[in-house]
């Protein structure tokens, strides 16, 4: 904090999304003191409803969208050095048939339709080829293993699909446990020394005396604080905070669209992804989820405002369901769904009319006025989140003075520090220590803390020393580390935002696990953040 003021900071972050966060963290490393603010749990809206993917954008290259690829593509393999406990490789299988269409709808499809009339209702194989070599080339790939084709007459691959899909493409992408992207990245910003304050909403700015001065308001209790700079990254809110708080009519550039997703339980049993292409221009993953589970997304819709939350509708559900079972050979039906979510991407407005045609590119814009700057944050993907956040503080530090850097490209967030293709020893390596541990639970723990799972665990010589057994390898340890080091206040944020292991519990487990949590919250001091990391 600034020296002499207590309720001070260099910079305030509104909204604790992977994009606030992530320049929290950003800017807490290049010493500027930070404050966030979330309304909400951390990761509560679009980042925790994503399709959970690091990856380059296939399609928008039919968009011409070339940068935006490119930085997404080379970001891919900085996320999986920096976090190989939640981000890892992933193969993604295209299948192709002889009647393959053109998405009509895109400037690459209208270009070739013009000038190869035969072309307008087929997409060639030689165009989906020509955009992986793209895809394959545009990112300096290092990691990542490039396309290679498949013969699904043999593949397991073919499999689960119709007759008439003989071969396919294979590519790469990443996965990544996205609201744990954002807990990681707040919980490296406090140990920074940033404050995080989740469940704290922003009542009310001001530009006074050079500085913002900043009511906040977090259940009964009502503060102010001063900053010298503040960035708006509401997410979906990002345009009400504008023009009820800040009183600035800069909302009309902000576009919200509503993708949905439905959870299945698992249809096929290789560990590979499909990409389904659709004769209305759309794409849809299937992607295997949680172990047990398969994840289907995404809807595109446009959607009003914020202040209707987001849901699956049925006619979405519908879509989603009759999408895939064009491509596989046993439908899938509804009663195989057992989860569904939805989430609001906030999209600059570049004024294209169709949702699936906007810009998923990230616009950053500055307001001086009276000498205290605002940094308003629209759009942005997840994939290219750290790309955002060092685009940011170019425009934060020179107006604080700060010279340091960039630095994250190469700083592994907290349970991270292990190699790239490390994670199947540090399992090996917990079950032999800690004999009391299955498969599955030690793998889940590395895939969620990575190297912090030995501070869960501890001295454990039984699963009896962890504590109380609340279902699905869920440990008293496991539940007071998410409280004291994560900002956890209820089951909720652990069961589905640290974690998806909602899919596997009871109610009457669910009810235990809340309980707790909000016994061990209760007994935490008042408006303790969290325990520092040691």
């Amino acid at each position: 904090m600034m020296a002499g003021n207590p309720s001070g900071f260099d910079l305030f972050i509104i909204g604790g999304g992977i994009n606030g966060c992530g320049i929290a963290r950003d800017a807490a490393g290049r010493g500027l003191s930070v404050g966030l603010a979330e309304m909400n749990d951390l990761a509560s809206g679009t980042s925790s409803a994503s399709t959970k993917l690091i990856h380059g954008g296939l399609r928008y290259l039919e968009y011409f969208e070339f940068r935006l690829v490119r930085e997404s593509l080379r970001e891919r393999e900085v996320l999986l050095r920096m976090s190989p406990h939640i981000a890892r490789p992933m193969r993604f299988v295209l299948p192709c048939r002889n009647d393959m269409h053109f998405a009509g709808g895109t400037p690459a499809s209208r270009f070739l339709g013009a000038v190869m009339p035969w072309t307008r209702h087929r997409r060639p194989d030689w165009v989906i080829r020509l955009g992986l070599f793209l895809y394959d080339h545009l990112g300096g790939r290092k990691i990542l293993p490039g396309t290679r084709t498949l013969d699904l007459s043999r593949d397991p691959a073919g499999e689960p699909l119709k007759a008439g899909y003989l071969k396919a493409y294979e590519y790469s992408d990443c996965w990544v446990e996205d609201a744990r992207l954002v807990v990681l990245n707040a919980r490296d910003a406090a140990a920074r020394g940033a404050e995080v304050m989740p469940r704290t909403r922003v009542v009310s700015v001001r530009r006074e005396g050079g500085f913002w001065q900043i009511g906040l308001k977090s259940g009964d209790l009502q503060w102010q604080v001063q900053a010298r700079m503040l960035v708006n990254a509401g997410g979906p809110w990002v345009g009400e905070i504008n023009r009820d708080i800040l009183g600035s009519d800069s909302c009309k550039t902000v576009r919200l669209v509503r993708g949905s997703h439905i959870v299945t339980r698992r249809l096929y049993t290789h560990d590979r992804c499909y990409f389904f292409q659709g004769g209305d221009g759309r794409i849809i993953f299937l992607i295997p989820f949680e172990d047990d589970f398969t994840l289907i997304g995404t809807t595109e819709e446009e959607h009003a405002t914020p202040e209707n939350p987001p849901t699956c509708t049925e006619e979405e559900t519908r879509y989603l369901l009759d999408f895939v079972s064009q491509y596989l050979k046993r439908p899938v039906t509804s009663d195989e769904i057992v989860w569904n979510y939805s989430g609001l991407r906030p999209l600059y407005d570049d004024g294209t009319r169709s949702a699936t045609a906007a810009t998923r590119d990230y616009v950053l814009k500055t307001d001086d006025a009276g000498g205290v700057p605002l940094l308003t944050v629209i759009g942005g993907k997840i994939s290219t989140y750290r790309k955002l956040a060092e685009a940011a503080l170019g425009e934060i530090a020179p107006r604080l003075g700060n010279t340091a850097g960039p630095w994250t490209a190469n700083a592994h967030l907290p349970g991270g520090d292990f190699p790239v293709d490390g994670a199947s020893s540090l399992v090996d390596d917990l079950c032999r220590d800690y004999g009391f541990l299955d498969i599955f639970w030690a793998r889940r723990l590395v895939r969620t803390y990575g190297t912090d799972a030995r501070r869960i665990l501890g001295q454990a010589q039984g699963s009896v020393d962890l504590g109380q057994d609340f279902g699905a390898t869920i440990t008293a340890a496991e539940l007071l580390w998410a409280v004291q080091r994560e900002w956890v206040q209820c089951a909720e944020d652990f069961l589905w935002r640290r974690t998806r292991l909602g899919l596997r519990l009871s109610g009457q487990e669910l009810e235990k696990a809340d309980a707790f949590i909000r016994q061990a919250r209760a007994e935490l001091p008042e408006m303790s953040p969290v325990l520092p990391d040691e």
